[in-house]
């Protein structure tokens, strides 16, 4: 029975969204450019199928390539078809590969329990680590210079290539045989350490399917129905991953892509993978052309702005507007400033000028980071907030640094690390001295129990106050013993309300300190625990809680009254009602890396894409600007300008 909602819904998409979404058998390539409905269309195609097949038990794959974008869509068909969501994984290829070596990583000698590691700090740790504690045992080539040697090993893991096969694939033969030494023992430590990274997960479950294609045979068995979205994002390891699990018995596969919006190159997106999709699957190709979010003249400045890129599919359409509505003040120019101090002050006077009162709907935008940051300078020369928003790892009040690391200290009951960062942290919440870690760790492996449950029953007998005696009992029993972990964490914030409100009444020096930050990542970690709550269609363990929580970022959401500053990496699939973009100049937006390669190069085309991405996330107005000179150094206009029609030659 179709819920109002889903008839609501699939009314409203026009002839050739219902054409996409009424798609069935087969394999096909959507075309869908910026603003164009596809995430309404993604999310009516897959309701579709299950109400339609709700007395069957097979389930849909769907990935994206946010959490974000994963969540909306999830709650779209949970309202569209109520009850069918044990039917559906929708998550990230990341999310989704974790979930596969939970259940059969042990066929690769991966604990369930494995912790994923997502800062470059811990991973170079790991390698160092791994350098001193082996490679330099295994020879006497391998030095502390091989230590920076961190990207190079990420690139090869993206591209699938294993220690045992890297050494021929570089020119120095002398550095492919350290290569082939040290990565192996970086992976020694992973493994000793029951760790993966970001890249392992991926290549990792692609061995699966490689070496045990069994494995392959019965997601595709389960997964009737593959979706994905933002294909064009899609890097080397992720296509092989699908090519794995599909192999050429399963080619229901529907795909969501645009190759004006590729601009991660450097993660080793490229417009090829369009063509490999095309050459190995043979899908049916439709465009969505229509775009519901810009007004007309945004639209007419990116067609002008990406009809210069020569990467694209044949025949293709110009995006079209279906807001034809005409104003005067949609798109503006300011410039050019004399300087960039002098371009970001102005840029700020305006947003004060027009968006004061609602500063929620404004963006600026920039291509790289050091120009947000002088906007960020202006902005607080007049007392206006402004944040630059961009990927948090880990959580920094010292109240969820002990929450997260008692949870991973639970999870894996043997590791040293986990206990340090729970006794280090505690220890300043309550206030007390810090114990001997040692006597814990002898006491335990003694008697064969884990650390938490030694660490908690040694805290216990000593002298503490009633309030800190009465939670670590509740730890104890729900999280030791009774692994309740959601009862646990709910305790928790209840707990550490309790602290900053018998705190704050007595300030001490190191209150602020260790509460820095805390009301932001309180809401943010209620946020984050609600959505991945939610994502899990099965009883959510404490596993697949932390490594979903691994894998999120931990920043806040901007208050009402501050502006938001992003690059335009950070922009993509986001969209607000006042788009500015900064920095339009040669040398910043072109980039100076990308003039380098040529004016009909990959890179090139890329800045193109990058500025189309930019300028479509607006819609209502768009503010572009430039300057004469930027850190001392002259500038001409960017090309782009004069390309999407705004300045003559």
């Amino acid at each position: 029975m179709k819920t109002k909602e889903f008839n609501d819904a699939w009314n409203e998409l026009s002839q050739i969204q219902q054409e996409a979404a009424e798609w069935d058998e087969g394999s096909m390539l959507v075309l869908a450019g910026p603003g164009s409905g596809k995430t309404r269309v993604l999310s009516c195609r897959i309701a579709r199928i299950l109400e339609e097949t709700h007395d069957q038990n097979f389930r849909i794959l769907g990935l994206t390539f946010t959490n974000k974008a994963a969540d909306e869509m999830r709650s779209r068909i949970e309202r569209f078809v109520p009850g069918e969501q044990g039917r559906l994984f929708l998550g990230t290829f990341h999310s989704f590969c974790a979930d596969v070596l939970r259940q059969h990583g042990t066929h690769l000698n991966i604990n369930p329990n494995f912790q994923i590691y997502s800062q470059e700090s811990d991973l170079q740790a790991v390698l160092d680590r791994a350098i001193d504690k082996r490679a330099k045992q295994k020879s006497d080539l391998i030095s502390d210079i091989d230590k920076k040697t961190l990207p190079v090993i990420q690139r090869l893991k993206a591209l699938l290539i294993s220690p045992d096969d890297c050494c021929d694939l570089f020119d120095d033969k002398g550095f492919g045989q350290r290569m082939k030494i040290v990565y192996a023992c970086y992976e020694e430590e992973l493994t000793e350490k029951n760790g993966l990274d970001f890249y392992s997960l991926l290549f990792r479950v692609y061995q699966l399917f490689t070496k045990f294609p069994a494995f392959a045979k019965r997601y595709r068995t389960v997964y009737r129905y593959i979706c994905i979205d933002e294909f064009q994002d899609t890097n080397h390891a992720q296509f092989r991953l699908i090519r794995a699990l599909t192999t050429n018995q399963h080619n229901n596969l529907f795909i969501v892509a645009d190759d004006d919006q590729i601009i991660y190159q450097w993660n080793g997106a490229s417009y090829k993978r369009i063509e490999e999709f095309i050459q190995d699957y043979s899908p049916k190709v439709i465009q969505l052309p229509m775009n519901y979010r810009c007004p007309a003249e945004i639209v007419k400045l990116a067609n002008n702005l990406i009809s210069y890129n020569f990467f694209r599919q044949p025949h293709k359409q110009p995006i079209q507007s279906s807001n034809l509505i005409r104003d005067d003040i949609t798109v503006r120019l300011l410039g050019p400033y004399a300087n960039i101090e002098l371009e970001t002050e102005g840029i700020i006077k305006d947003v004060k000028s027009f968006h004061s009162r609602n500063l929620n709907a404004v963006v600026i935008l920039g291509r790289n980071r050091r120009l947000l940051e002088q906007i960020q300078m202006a902005a607080s020369k007049i007392g206006m907030k402004a944040a630059i928003l961009q990927r948090k790892n880990e959580f920094t009040s010292t109240p969820f640094i002990w929450l997260s690391s008692i949870l991973r200290l639970a999870n894996d009951r043997q590791n040293e690390s986990y206990l340090e960062a729970v006794a280090g942290s505690f220890s300043q919440l309550s206030a007390t001295e810090k114990i001997d870690l040692e006597e814990i760790t002898a006491l335990a492996q003694a008697s064969n129990r884990d650390y938490l449950q030694h660490w908690l029953k040694y805290i216990l007998k000593k002298d503490q106050e009633k309030h800190i005696k009465d939670f670590l009992s509740h730890a104890l029993i729900y999280l030791s013993e009774g692994r309740n972990f959601q009862f646990f964490m709910n305790y928790a914030l209840e707990w550490f309300n309790e602290l900053v409100q018998s705190r704050s009444k007595n300030i001490s020096n190191n209150f602020n300190e260790i509460f820095s930050g805390y009301e932001e990542e309180r809401s943010v970690w209620e946020e984050l625990t609600r959505e991945i709550t939610l994502s899990s269609a099965n009883e959510l363990t404490l596993e697949a809680f932390l490594h979903e929580l691994q894998m999120r970022s931990k920043e806040s959401s901007p208050g009402a009254d501050t502006l938001s500053l992003m690059t335009i990496h950070g922009a993509k699939g986001k969209e607000f009602d006042h788009v500015y973009l900064i920095g339009l100049v040669e040398d910043e937006l072109p980039s100076f890396q990308s003039k380098q390669k040529g004016d009909r190069s990959p890179e090139m085309e890329e800045e193109r894409r990058n500025c189309f991405v930019a300028i479509t996330r607006a819609k209502k107005t768009l503010t572009l600007s430039y300057a004469k000179n930027y850190r001392g150094w002259p500038k001409k206009p960017s090309r782009f300008l004069f390309e999407m029609g705004l300045l003559n030659n």
